[in-house]
């Protein structure tokens, strides 16, 4: 089992070194100053509910077991490296993966509020990548209404025996796409002009879909690879978690 481990870690280490190395940003989550001062404090207030949540949530995971850290900090790393990983799209935006998907398998989607504020938090201020006056905003999308649909749609399919690959990628797909489909929203509430909500939310939608659609699908895909990898290399700290006493 020690073998396997360091063949977990080295293959993490060889991901990470591949594919977390951001080039200069030219776009963002949403991008500093792209919200009204007032839409900021709003989702920012809107988000503090489910980061006490998330705090208590991880406190007790830990507590019942310290073999969840080094998963936990897994799922965090996941969503930095792979969220990094950008497609400029609309004026003050960007089309990428989210990765929260992982998390929110794993430890619930509260837990996965506070892990992708702080991947949120790092990025604005190392890469440029968001802001800080659109935390509370791109938090809301990416950390809390991404990760609830995720955990949703996993649980549903855990109910109706779909296979446990299948549902995997179904709910990180399907989470990531939801995460634009807020930010969307987001945007079409500050900057809708003469258009009404609705319309100016589709017409963000219809330009982030030809770039979000391929990558929920690729997000969906590796996420399964890290599931498949932890159940081959990490199965203690798996059972820990009570992941695996959901074997289907």
């Amino acid at each position: 089992m020690k073998k396997r481990r360091k063949q977990f870690l080295m293959l993490s280490t060889a991901f990470v070194l591949t594919f977390g190395v951001s080039v200069t940003a030219n776009a963002m989550h949403i991008m500093e100053g792209a919200l009204p001062a007032s839409f900021c404090i709003a989702w920012g207030v809107v988000c503090l509910p489910f980061l006490w949540a998330g705090f208590g949530s991880i406190k007790r995971s830990l507590s019942a077991n310290r073999r969840a850290l080094p998963l936990l900090a897994m799922a965090g790393a996941f969503v930095f490296v792979i969220s990094s990983l950008k497609i400029p799209s609309v004026t003050g935006s960007c089309s990428h993966m989210t990765g929260t998907g992982l998390g929110a398998i794993l430890f619930g989607p509260t837990a996965v509020s506070v892990l992708g504020l702080i991947v949120l938090v790092f990025q604005a201020i190392l890469l440029a990548h968001g802001g800080l006056t659109t935390l509370g905003a791109n938090t809301f999308s990416m950390a809390i209404a991404g990760p609830l649909v995720s955990y949703g749609i996993y649980k549903l399919c855990g109910r109706g025996n779909v296979n446990r690959k299948a549902a995997v990628f179904l709910a990180a797909s399907v989470g990531d796409l939801f995460t634009y489909c807020v930010t969307a929203l987001q945007l079409a509430i500050a900057h809708h002009a003469d258009a009404s909500i609705p319309a100016a939310a589709g017409k963000f939608l219809l330009i982030f879909a030809p770039t979000q659609v391929p990558l929920a699908v690729i997000e969906g895909i590796l996420t399964v690879l890290v599931i498949t990898a932890l159940e081959t290399y990490a199965k203690p700290e798996m059972r820990a978690i009570g992941y695996l006493k959901e074997a289907r």
